[in-house]
């Protein structure tokens, strides 16, 4: 499971949320641009937590499946390396 961009998009769909809050409510740019730094910083680290928590819980599996294609690559080529040597050695 890709987990890299988590962070940002829970951060982003926040800050969404918080502009669209912001506008609505006729904030002042200070007391909005507080609001919306403290939405994103708070946001990023609850999407960080979220990917740590996933990554706990679903390892990837890829590492498996590539070793598993190198040994299965690697036995093609050795059979096939042995043919050719059997064949070389009948003629």
């Amino acid at each position: 499971m890709k987990t890299k961009p988590i962070p940002a998009l829970v951060m982003l769909t926040a800050g969404l949320v918080a502009c669209i809050a912001g506008i609505a409510g006729r904030l002042d740019t200070v007391e909005f641009t507080k609001m919306l730094l403290a939405v994103l910083v708070g946001f990023y680290l609850l999407g960080c937590i979220v990917k740590i928590v996933l990554d706990i819980n679903f390892p990837l599996k890829q590492e498996e499946e590539t070793t598993d294609g190198e040994e299965e690559a690697g036995a093609k080529e050795e059979e096939n390396g042995g043919e050719e040597e059997k064949e070389e050695e009948q003629q």
